[in-house]
C-alpha cells in the first residue's frame, strides 16, 4: 500500500507538470499568436476555467512534497533530506504565483495592455512560466529521489 501511495504521489506531480509544459507549449504560443483584442476575448471566456484547473492541481502538487517531509520526519526516514528540498522547490512555484502571475492574469482580464506591451508581457510570462516549470521539475526530482530513499531503507530494514 506504502508503495502504491509513493507512486500515485509522483504521478499526480508529474501530471501537474505535463499540464504545464502543455500550457507552455500550447497554450502560450497560441495566446502570442492572437490580436491583442482576440486575446482579451479568449482570456475573458476561458482564463477563469483555466486558472480554476490549475489551481486545484497546483495546490495538490505543492502540498505533495510538504506532506512527504512531514511523513519522512515523523519515521525518521533518511528521504527526510530530499523530500525538505523538494518542499522548498514546491514553496517556490507556489510563491512565483503570488510573485508575479497573480498581478500579470490579473492585468489580462482588465485588458490593460495594447497591442505591443501585450506580445512584450506575453513573452515575459513566457519565461516566468518556463522558470516555473523548472522549479517543478526540480521539485519532482527531489521528491522521486526522496521516494528511492524510503524504498531503499524499507528494502535495508527488510533484509536485516
Amino acid at each position: 500500500m506504502k508503495q502504491f501511495l509513493l507512486f500515485f504521489s509522483v504521478t499526480i506531480f508529474a501530471i501537474f507538470i505535463g499540464s504545464q509544459i502543455t500550457e507552455g507549449v500550447l497554450l502560450v504560443p497560441y495566446w502570442q499568436s492572437l490580436s491583442a483584442s482576440d486575446f482579451y476575448t479568449f482570456y475573458n471566456n476561458f482564463g477563469s476555467s483555466i486558472s480554476q484547473f490549475y489551481t486545484v492541481l497546483t495546490i495538490v502538487a505543492a502540498l505533495i512534497p510538504v506532506i512527504f517531509s512531514v511523513y519522512c520526519l515523523s519515521i525518521n526516514y533518511n528521504a527526510l533530506k530530499f523530500s525538505l528540498i523538494s518542499a522548498f522547490f514546491s514553496l517556490l512555484f507556489v510563491a512565483s504565483f503570488y510573485i508575479y502571475f497573480k498581478g500579470t492574469n490579473e492585468l489580462f482580464y482588465q485588458a490593460t495592455f495594447n497591442e505591443v506591451e501585450l506580445k512584450k508581457e506575453l513573452i515575459i510570462w513566457s519565461y516566468w512560466h518556463w522558470g516555473r516549470v523548472f522549479i517543478e521539475s526540480l521539485s519532482l526530482l527531489f521528491l522521486i529521489l526522496a521516494c528511492v530513499k524510503i524504498q531503499k531503507t524499507n528494502r535495508d530494514y527488510t533484509f536485516k
